[in-house]
């Protein structure tokens, strides 16, 4: 089974896809093969495994919180998942935003092609992620990040904003179980792990409430 027949059934397995859906994930997979030469945008070795390592992977963000429709993507890089969640909420054909923060400026150009040309909802911000959130004041109901930076910096960039009705929803690898404990030690967290669909080493985690210890 090729990769892209192999992703195709992971992300079926995990929510229902369209056949608009799938051709625009193909059409994004394409652009990242297209500028890779001259972005780096994701591991070399990964390319040639793009549906599963990192399309069928991020459909998993979407899929921990499908109702949510307002997303901060943190750390967007090559678009992983906020591209693909917006692919994902585009074709519902209800209201949806998609914000993804990214401070490298060629990073941020490939981001705004892909949106252009898909023609997704999308808003690219191209500053510090707490700059952006500083002043956040538009709807959020999700933040997402992928291979960014450990759950208690994580913590720290959201926390002014989880609540009932916003979540964290990140990928975290083997290691989570030490950055759990560390993050214990400044932050009261209530979370859920669920376990990788493509990786069995990673997991997903749903981040539902937190707060400063000693607040």
């Amino acid at each position: 089974m090729d990769d892209k027949t192999r992703g195709i059934e992971l992300i079926s397995s995990m929510l229902p896809v369209s056949r608009e859906s799938v051709g625009k994930l193909d059409a994004y997979a394409a652009l990242v093969r297209k500028w890779q030469p001259a972005q780096n945008l994701v591991a070399p070795k990964t390319l040639d495994e793009i549906w599963v390592r990192h399309i069928a992977d991020s459909v998993q963000i979407h899929a921990a919180r499908p109702e949510a429709r307002y997303w901060i993507d943190m750390g967007s890089g090559a678009g992983f998942p906020g591209l693909v969640t917006a692919i994902l909420l585009d074709d519902l054909g209800e209201d949806y935003r998609v914000n993804l923060i990214e401070s490298n400026g060629r990073k941020g150009s490939f981001l705004k092609t892909v949106a252009r040309e898909l023609g997704l909802k999308v808003v690219v911000h191209g500053d510090r992620i707490e700059s952006v959130l500083e002043n956040w004041s538009d709807p959020v109901d999700a933040f997402s990040a992928r291979a960014l930076a450990s759950f208690d910096k994580l913590c720290g960039f959201i926390h002014p904003h989880i609540s009932e009705s916003c979540v964290g929803v990140f990928h975290k690898g083997r290691d989570f179980d030490r950055e759990l404990s560390e993050a214990s030690v400044r932050w009261n967290v209530d979370l859920v792990q669920q376990s990788s669909r493509t990786d069995p080493d990673a997991r997903v985690v749903i981040l539902r409430r937190l707060s400063p210890k000693n607040a």
